[in-house]
């Protein structure tokens, strides 16, 4: 006894299977978690670290290779790169997919505690966390006041808001724009200084020596215990300048006669501006592996909070939320779906011409959808953008089986069986032909799953969505559409208007149609030349098209980054930054942008600038558009250079330009010679827009040579004159200062004035250690002028260098890079250059190998599949060859649309495998039954099975097609992305559905040699 014959006998037990799927479906919806994707990104530990004053080159060969060489041995990394730069250091390690990311980052603080014996002395301690240090911020906040001064503000932004921020689960960093934090600057006067023979080298021993606050033991007796401790005296510049720290001739030299004392920013040269007002911005960085939305509000709820208690006169809100997007393409995706649900129906209606006939499917949709909710829960996914993509486009499979099912009960309750008996033998019939297109769509999933790269992680939620709304649906078709069949048919004595004019135009399509397939039955080698020459077109269109990641999207914000040179001063770089504002805030004034956000300065030194656009429906501009616009815009600009980027997609972190080619070797000598070869020649492709590479050579640098020998017989450690430059030249921080139960840095420099040129050099003394005389700077050392790199880059422990570039209109990201590594062959030894890619390049590659293999493993599975349900090898072949079909249509589909082949086309073509393959079994299926139940031969149980099964084939296709089609006609957030995979598939589809009826008939034939015994079709009753 077959599922459908269950349910006619047991009606209300098939009711009550299906409202058990739903309130499962109900209970997961409420338990379900939002986020904008699947969690792709990788567990990312960084490792940052401070040495004031150390040049790049000392950073990578003192610090950056020495963290390396002891974090290379931890379990599971995927790659590891380091950053050098002048005084600061980072070393990113990026783990497996799997790796748990609190485990990996305690390896890596383990590590870090080992490399600490190797580091420089007075180095500041490693600083580790859970965050990719090339993550952009995911809301930016602003802080504004009438009244303080911005020192001030930034004091009580790391006073009162900071803290409460960084608690928050998810946030990985809180980035201070703008941050002038307080400190006691210590200005050094190298005239005073050398006048009364003090050195920085006594000012710093005197601050260290002095600034103190000890425990000076207790006092013990028999009822009570007092601790004593020693306060400091200093604590504002008054105190500071009182100091004494050298004795002269009897009398004592204090720290106000050779420097100026203030409370002043520890790092003056920076710059946030909020719509063309300085604030305060406090960046939110998210964890490498939180959830976005989550972030949002729980931001938000705390800084509701936070507002309550600052005090009058201040103002804090958010200026830029890239959270915004997920929340509008979740709410496009959900009025997408309600569109195809309409959809489908009104196709469902169109082909039965019965209100009653069209309720039954209809309502296994509800149950098919709200029954896979309890899948996603089952399996641990959540819902996000895929997932609810994954529904619209089961809204028109989940409706399939149901069809079939009905089509058939419907047809024999016409020719006057009871609807009991009609039911049960109708889904007896067809039962085999449900199991096996389920099964098959199911199974063209299963490769996505087994993936371990990026595809795999992203879809595999969406495939096990659909794969679980189809079991689901299968089950509700077998069970639902009988028991309600049972109930709701009946046979109509006189069929409606709408009913008759349905009738009349099926029956004239099918006349037509048998005629049409018996023509190409009859001509097989027609037929099966149409098969290899749409295979052929297929692999042509394939190679046409351009590739990418995933297609631009519109995500409703952008960056714009500006390089005004190596060595530019800050004034320099912050007058191009407000060229760039004023441009900017023109688009506030025309409504195109919401927020302009001017940063300078600060932890990042690159001027740029954060870009918060309107609503999508408030502007006609496309954030695409905007790019170009402000990209030739920075180029234009004299003396700078530039370019203007979209955040990544899918809940990426990171981003960048598209082209990141590295070339690693074995110093930067070489690295640098082979750059500008690639750079030259790739300057000849216009594909190419703003070729750029992160090591340049061009920053002055002054080499400082010491005479040791000179140095030795005066008596002045090496040693010494280093620690001297750093603190007059470099800035040190040498103790630190108590206000209002914050600590606050000292930092001792020369005044700006007497560090601006080489000569300022003279006039700068270091003590002695043998006669503790003071020694003049200038006999000790000889200064060489030279440029030099500004940043030093490892990758994968070897020194590389990146060439990056954005891409002219019409370049695909696949093209620069096959033209790229061209040329390297050409221009680069092999062996000793060793290419890779970085980015979304990386990502690209990595994704076009794992889609191709998915496909063809998608392609066996299926066809192993339809070999274990039908005994035969010859049945699947016939199916398969649908499959070209499909394919050749959606490539198709995206040329006509100038779209891309990318992460999404790519899994609307695995789909395809499985959607095209339906219409296969369902034909071929039913022709075998009638051979081999009603004695019919070859050939005419293909005419007989195409004819029958032409009204199921119709609308299980454009159910799905329909399904699709609010896809490709969706605007909003996201729609960029919708719109491919809609196209894949209704353009799949179509073109599919329309061959396989008139090209399978006639490939059955030649697949199912003729035998004796077969009588011809005119002479059986069509019943089963």
């Amino acid at each position: 006894m077959t599922l459908s014959e269950l349910a006619v006998r047991r009606p209300l037990g098939a009711l009550v299977l299906n409202l058990l799927l739903v309130v499962f479906g109900l209970v997961a919806l409420d338990r379900l978690a939002v986020r904008e994707a699947p969690d792709i990104n990788p567990p990312v530990v960084t490792v940052r670290t401070t040495y004031t004053g150390a040049s790049a080159a000392v950073m990578e060969a003192r610090v950056s290779r020495i963290v390396e060489d002891h974090l290379a041995g931890i379990e599971a990394i995927k790659s590891l790169s380091s950053a050098s730069t002048d005084g600061r250091s980072t070393v990113r390690v990026e783990f497996d997919p799997g790796r748990d990311i609190d485990a990996a980052a305690n390896d890596v603080r383990d590590r870090v505690n080992r490399a600490l014996r190797d580091l420089p002395d007075g180095i500041d301690a490693p600083e580790v966390a859970k965050v990719d240090d090339n993550a952009d911020e995911m809301m930016w906040l602003s802080l504004r006041s009438d009244s303080l001064d911005p020192m001030a503000l930034s004091d009580l932004a790391d006073r009162l808001v900071v803290d409460r921020l960084t608690a928050i689960d998810g946030v990985g960093r809180v980035n201070l724009g703008g941050e002038r934090r307080p400190a006691l600057r210590v200005w050094l006067d190298r005239t005073a200084m050398a006048a009364r023979g003090v050195t920085a080298g006594d000012v710093e021993e005197a601050l260290r020596r002095e600034n103190l606050e000890l425990p000076a033991g207790r006092l013990e007796s028999a009822t009570r215990t007092v601790t004593m401790r020693m306060e400091r005296v200093y604590a504002d510049p008054d105190a500071f300048a009182r100091l004494p720290v050298a004795t002269r001739d009897g009398a004592t030299v204090r720290l106000g006669e050779v420097a100026l004392v203030e409370v002043a920013p520890a790092e003056p040269n920076v710059l946030f501006r909020a719509n063309g007002r300085n604030t305060v911005g406090l960046g939110i960085v998210a964890q490498s592996r939180a959830n976005v939305l989550e972030v949002s509000r729980a931001v938000r709820a705390e800084l509701d909070r936070i507002v309550a208690e600052l005090p009058g006169g201040l103002s804090i809100g958010v200026s830029y939320d890239s959270s915004l997007f997920v929340e509008n393409a979740l709410r496009e995706v959900l009025i997408t779906l309600t569109i195809a649900v309409v959809l489908v129906v009104a196709v469902i209606l169109l082909f039965l011409g019965s209100g009653r006939a069209t309720l039954i499917p209809a309502l296994t949709i509800p149950v098919s959808l709200i029954g896979g909710l309890a899948a996603v829960h089952l399996f641990g996914f959540s819902i996000n953008i895929l997932t609810l993509l994954a529904f619209v486009l089961a809204t028109g499979l989940v409706v399939d089986d149901a069809i079939v099912v009905l089509e058939n009960i419907w047809r024999r309750i016409e020719r006057g069986e009871p609807p009991a008996e009609a039911a049960a033998r109708g889904g007896r019939q067809v039962f085999f032909a449900v199991v096996a297109t389920s099964a098959v769509l199911v199974a063209v999933f299963a490769p996505i799953g087994l993936q371990q790269g990026d595809t795999g992680r992203l879809f595999v939620e969406f495939a096990l969505t659909i794969a679980g709304t189809v079991v689901v649906s299968s089950v509700a078709a077998l069970t639902l559409v009988p028991a309600l069949s049972v109930w709701l048919l009946r046979r109509r004595a006189a069929p409606g208007r709408v009913q008759r004019a349905v009738d009349r135009g099926f029956g004239g399509l099918e006349r037509g149609y048998r005629r049409v397939v018996t023509a190409m039955v009859d001509r097989r080698a027609l037929a099966l030349a149409g098969f290899a020459g749409i295979a052929a077109l297929a692999v042509v269109a394939y190679r046409a098209l351009p590739q990418e990641l995933v297609p631009p999207e519109d995500r409703g914000g952008l960056f714009v980054l500006l390089d005004t040179g190596p060595g530019t001063g800050f004034d320099y770089a912050a007058g191009y930054l407000d060229v760039l504002e004023r441009a900017l805030l023109a688009h506030v004034e025309e409504g195109t942008v919401a927020n302009v956000l001017a940063v300078a300065g600060g932890w990042r030194p690159e001027p740029r600038a954060i870009v918060a656009l309107s609503d999508w429906r408030d502007r006609d501009v496309s954030q695409q558009e905007l790019v170009a616009e402000l990209s030739a815009f920075v180029r234009s600009l004299p003396g700078t250079s530039g370019f203007a980027r979209g955040r990544p997609s899918l809940g990426r972190q990171g981003g960048g330009r598209p082209v990141q080619f590295v070339i690693g070797g074995p110093s930067y000598e070489d690295l640098a010679v082979w750059r500008d070869r690639i750079l030259e020649r790739a300057g000849e492709n216009p594909g190419l827009v703003g070729l750029d590479s992160d090591y340049e050579e061009r920053r002055p640098q002054l080499a400082v040579a010491v005479d040791r020998e000179r140095a030795a017989e005066l008596g002045v450690p090496v040693q010494a004159v280093g620690a001297t430059l750093q603190t007059l030249f470099g800035s040190r921080t040498v103790t630190t200062f108590l206000d209002r139960g914050e600590e606050y840095d000292v930092i001792l420099q020369l005044r700006p004035g007497d560090r601006a040129a080489p000569r300022d050099l003279d006039n700068v003394y270091v003590r002695s250690a043998a006669t503790g005389a003071a020694i003049p700077l200038s006999n000790l050392v000889a200064l060489t002028e030279e440029a030099g790199p500004d940043r030093l880059n490892r990758f994968n422990r070897m020194r590389s260098v990146t060439i990056s570039a954005g891409l002219a209109p019409g370049y695909s990201l696949g093209e620069a890079l096959e033209y790229l590594q061209a040329l390297a062959r050409e221009e680069l030894p092999a062996a000793s250059a060793r290419l890779d890619t970085r980015g979304e390049a990386r990502e690209f590659l990595e994704t076009r190998a794992e889609g191709v293999y998915t496909f063809a493993l998608a392609l066996l599975i299926a066809f192993l599949v339809l070999t274990a349900q039908f005994e035969s090898l010859r049945l699947p072949v016939g199916i398969m060859l649908t499959v070209p079909l499909a394919v050749t249509g959606a490539l198709a589909g995206l040329w006509a649309a100038g779209m891309s082949l990318n992460l999404y086309s790519q899994i609307g073509l695995i789909m395809l495998v499985g959607i095209a393959a339906k219409n296969g079994i369902l034909m071929l299926e039913f022709a075998s039954r009638l051979e081999e139940e009603e004695g019919l031969d070859p050939r005419s149980a293909a005419i007989e099975a195409a004819a029958v099964r032409l009204r199921p084939v119709l609308m299980t296709a454009l159910s799905t097609a329909a399904g699709a089609v609010p896809l490709v006609i969706s605007t909003g957030a996201g729609s960029e992305a919708r719109a491919v995979i809609g196209v894949v598939i209704l353009a799949g589809i179509g073109l599919a559905t329309v061959l396989t009826l008139l090209l399978l008939p006639a490939v059955y034939t030649m697949l199912r040699p003729r035998r004796a015994g077969r009588v011809p079709a005119s002479s059986v009753r069509p019943a089963e």
